[in-house]
Parts: structure tokens; C-alpha cells; sequence
């Protein structure tokens, strides 16, 4: 996980929102005023990207198979035959049937939707708890910034593989809401570290002190001045770790400490016919190709966003 955090640390450095400095607005080539903000110039540098659409678009895909699988399939994924066990695609059932004689496409369909919720909760997670101590421990500093940064360092200390296969294993109860937390718990000090660090830069630009000097609030100056002109790494880096953590469920879940049968997860399918890949290597492909994917979409949305973001990649 911390190999992600260069993704978002090179972000930043302009004011981007808040009561900050007011950009001058432009004029295009069409005669009309076009505001010259990064947030407005990220936006339209993110619309004409090929890379960034196409896997917006995928993801949107994948969102929309695992919050309405009804609409992309009429199949139960749990009416099974063993008379059609393993038998291959065809025209009505195009990624054939699973070891069970389920209909494998079903399955996939309806497995996207643990790996997302997880992905999404998690990632959300991390954003507020870590984002709102990183904010503190930037903004303060002091004391409240030793004893977050070593509470950090502690987490940061236990390998992230590793640790989510001891706990989970001592959990001993392996559902989407204990693998969410074990995620969040080993991963919130990336993205606390990032928005810490973004903090420190901004709060002494000019405006942030001018606001202090006419006697805005703590409060007000983290929310309203700091936290606008700090957030775009941490944006950066949490569309990355929502690839992360959906490959994150698939390797748990594939390694025998995460979803367990009878739930539905891209995961269990590659666990469970690992073995058929030399007979039958369409049981593999296909979820190991809805999995890589998603992962790869939401890293080259990351990757696009960051040199939207950047000031220095214009």
C-alpha cells in the first residue's frame, strides 16, 4: 500500500477552493470566459482523455452490475446442476457453468457486487477517519502531531498482507463488514500521511494567514481554507486504493481467509476452480478478467486524475 503514496504526493501546491485567492478568469478562443481554476481545468482535461472515459466507463459498467445485477442477467446464480457441471459458454449461457452447473455468467455478474461494497466502504472509511487525523496533525502539529504520526508509524509497521490474513484469521468470522474493517485498519495511515503532508504546505499560504489575522476560527480555517487547497492527493490516492481493495478481497478470498461460500465473489470463483485451468481455462479467465479489469480501471482513472490535478503536467 505504501508504494501508492507517490501516486498523490507529487499533487498540490495551487489553491484550488475555499476562500482562497480568486483566479482570474480567461477567455477562449470562442470569446467566452472560461474560469482558469485547476478544478475547472482538471475537469475538461479529464473530459477529452481517452484513457480516463474509457475507464470511467468500465467502472460505471462494474457499478452498475454489482447495484442492479437484475438488469444484466435474468439467471439465478444459485439454480445449479451438477447434470451441466462445467460445461463450456454458448449463445445462451456465454460464460458456460461452474463446477456446481450454476451459470457462471450469472455468477460473475452478481460477484462484483461483495468486491465493490467492500471497496467502496473501506476506501470511504479511510478517507474520513484518516483524512480528518491527517488534517489534524498537519493544521496543529505539536503534540497532537507526535502522537498521531507514532499511532501511524505503529500501523505502518504491520505488513499489509500479512497483517489482513492474522486478523482476519483471528477474527474467525469472514464476511464483507470484518474484511472492511481489517482494510481500513491497514490502510488509513497512507492517506492520513498524505493529507498531513498536504496541510503542512498549505496552511501558510498568504490567504490562510489573512484569514487567521481577521480572526477566523480554527475550525473554519482547516474546513474552509486548508482542507480545499490539501484534498487532491487524497482524491488521487483513494481512486487508486479502490483498486486495491478489490483486489485486496479477491487475494483474501482466494487465500481461504476472506468471502466464504455460500456468498459470491470473484474471488471464490478463481479459488474454486484453480485447479480446472489447464480443462477448462475459461473458468479462470473470466473472473480473473472482470477482476484485472476493475483493478486496472481504477488505477489509470488515478493515474489520469493525478496529472489532471498537477500544475506541473500541464
Amino acid at each position: 500500500m505504501s508504494d501508492l503514496t507517490s501516486a498523490g504526493a507529487a499533487v498540490g501546491g495551487a489553491p484550488v477552493g475555499g476562500d482562497g485567492p480568486t483566479t482570474e478568469a480567461t477567455t477562449g478562443g470562442d470569446g467566452k470566459e472560461r474560469s482558469a481554476s485547476l478544478w475547472a481545468d482538471a475537469r475538461r482535461q479529464l473530459v477529452r482523455d481517452p484513457v480516463f472515459v474509457i475507464a470511467a466507463l468500465y467502472i460505471l459498467v462494474v457499478g452498475s452490475m454489482a447495484a442492479f445485477p437484475k438488469l444484466w442477467t435474468s439467471q439465478d446464480p444459485r439454480a445449479c446442476s451438477t447434470d451441466r457441471s462445467r460445461i463450456g459458454p454458448s449463445w445462451e449461457h456465454p460464460f458456460g457453468f461452474d463446477l456446481l452447473g450454476c451459470d457462471y455468467y450469472a455468477h460473475a455478474i452478481y460477484g462484483a457486487r461483495p468486491s465493490m461494497v467492500i471497496a467502496v466502504m473501506a476506501t470511504s472509511a479511510i478517507v474520513i477517519v484518516g483524512g480528518l487525523l491527517g488534517l489534524l496533525a498537519g493544521y496543529y502539529g505539536g503534540w497532537v502531531d507526535t502522537i498521531i504520526s507514532r499511532v501511524m508509524d505503529i500501523f505502518f509497521s504491520l505488513p499489509f498482507l500479512l497483517g489482513a490474513i492474522v486478523f482476519l484469521t483471528v477474527i474467525k468470522r469472514q464476511n464483507i463488514w470484518t474484511i472492511t474493517m481489517v482494510l481500513f485498519l491497514l490502510a488509513w495511515p497512507t492517506i492520513a500521511r498524505i493529507i498531513r503532508g498536504s496541510v503542512i504546505s498549505s496552511k501558510d499560504l498568504d490567504y490562510v494567514h489573512a484569514a487567521k489575522a481577521v480572526g477566523a476560527r480554527n475550525s473554519r480555517l482547516m474546513f474552509r481554507h486548508v482542507l480545499p487547497n490539501a484534498i487532491a492527493p487524497m482524491l488521487v490516492y483513494a481512486t487508486i486504493v479502490l483498486g486495491s481493495f478489490v483486489a485486496a478481497e479477491a487475494t483474501l478470498t482466494f487465500l481461504g481467509v476472506g468471502l466464504q461460500p455460500p456468498a459470491q465473489s470473484w474471488g471464490i470463483m478463481i479459488s474454486a476452480h484453480q485447479v480446472y485451468f489447464l480443462e477448462d481455462p475459461w473458468l479462470l479467465l473470466f473472473p480473473c478478467g472482470l477482476l484485472i479489469g476493475t483493478v486496472l480501471s481504477f488505477i489509470l482513472m488515478g493515474d489520469a486524475l493525478r496529472d489532471a490535478l498537477d500544475p506541473k503536467f500541464r
